[in-house]
């Protein structure tokens, strides 16, 4: 172990926070304790809440030396003490909020054997903030998504969003912020056209559906076919979730 309980690191101090490093970088330094450590590693960490790397406007991870500390924490509490990661994070969110001054220290579990809450988990804006009905120039739309006018083109390019009258709408707010997160795991506009075409698949499909309805003159009908075609749209997004998640492979 690198570091002892009795000489350990408050993960809150910024004094050694001088260098932001990549996540090469950060493997550099921590292979040599912790063998085989991976970067799809430290971004499940990073998905699970338990660090919290900046990020540069282009998307990539920047991580402190506070983030390499708190890194260690983390792997040392799990080579170490076999802790589970909601046990390890329940105490690393003790020392943010000076509840306890060590990770090593025990926190108190609710009843479930889960972290208490906090008021406030996270400052990250959600990826979906967005006005119902708005709609956004390019320049809008990059600011907005913090996303540069070429990656815009690109995925305009791709059909991935689509400028209408000059503008956009909100879902090309979620999908060009969406692209802009999978860009930072190397995911490029590209690479994403079998997206769009997976969706029109199932648009397809859906229309097939509620033809029937669709076809019809009088409002009721058209009122049900709109309804049924929103239930079919969540169960296809209900759908691809399960497959995608039953397909992926096991990073503990």
């Amino acid at each position: 172990m690198t570091e002892s309980p009795e000489n350990s690191v408050d993960t809150t101090s910024s004094s050694r926070d001088l260098k932001n490093k990549t996540i090469g970088q950060v493997l550099s330094q921590l292979d040599a304790d912790f063998p085989g450590i991976s970067a799809s590693k430290i971004r499940f960490l990073e998905d699970k809440g338990l660090v919290f790397p900046q990020r540069t406007n282009t998307g990539y991870r920047k991580y402190s030396q506070k983030d390499i500390e708190r890194l260690r924490y983390i792997l040392e509490l799990q080579r170490d003490q076999y802790l589970p990661l909601k046990v390890i994070k329940a105490r690393l969110e003790a020392v943010d909020d000076g509840r306890i001054a060590s990770p090593y220290a025990e926190v108190k579990l609710d009843e479930q054997g889960d972290p208490p809450a906090r008021e406030d988990v996270s400052s990250t804006p959600q990826a979906a903030d967005v006005e119902p009905g708005g709609t956004y120039t390019i320049r809008e739309l990059a600011a907005k998504t913090n996303s540069d006018l070429a990656t815009l083109r690109e995925l305009m390019n791709f059909g991935l969003i689509r400028e209408v009258d000059g503008v956009f709408d909100e879902y090309d707010v979620v999908v060009a912020q969406v692209c802009a997160e999978l860009a930072s795991h190397g995911l490029q506009p590209r690479h994403l056209r079998s997206f769009k075409a997976a969706a029109e698949r199932e648009v397809g499909l859906i229309e097939t559906a509620v033809a029937p309805l669709a076809s019809r003159k009088d409002a009721g009908a058209q009122a049900v076919a709109s309804k049924r075609a929103g239930e079919l749209a969540q169960l296809c997004l209900r759908l691809h979730m399960a497959l995608v998640a039953a397909s992926m492979p096991s990073y503990d």
